[in-house]
């Protein structure tokens, strides 16, 4: 299931501290950080069947579009696309668990999107899945 993990933050004369304290991050093995070259950009489609990613806006906002494929080998091109949006003001963190494809697009300049991976770098190469970008005509 999809979860936002409400984040928050703190202000005060020493400046401000942003926080997702309901993460646990024991799963975690790895992270990077995805900055889209402009807003025109679509970064996708990518998914991953046994791994699961957490995503962050570090600076600016993303639209993030989810898919659920159903079947690896010759996904339906009509399945539901859910779209979540992640902004550095609002501090949430989204859990996709496995099982899902992702399709990213920076709504502003200089937009920094943090990504959390429970695979290792080699365990995630074994998978690795892509669609083209009109792949899914729900999008």
């Amino acid at each position: 299931m999809i979860k936002h993990i409400n984040g928050g933050n703190a202000k005060d004369e020493r400046g401000e501290i942003r926080f997702v304290n309901d993460f646990d991050m024991t799963e975690v093995k790895r992270f990077y950080i995805i900055k889209n070259s402009d807003t025109e950009l679509v970064r996708g489609w990518r998914g991953h069947r046994l791994g699961q990613r957490w995503f962050y806006a570090l600076s600016g906002s993303f639209s993030i579009d989810v898919v659920k494929i159903d079947d690896w080998d010759h996904a339906s091109r009509d399945l539901n696309v859910e779209n979540h949006v992640l902004t550095a003001s609002n501090s949430d963190l989204l859990h996709l668990p496995k099982g899902y494809a992702t399709a990213i697009r920076a709504l502003e300049a200089g937009s920094e999107l943090l990504t959390y991976a429970d695979q290792s770098l080699v365990e995630s190469i074994d998978d690795d899945y892509t669609f083209s970008l009109d792949y899914f005509v729900n999008f």
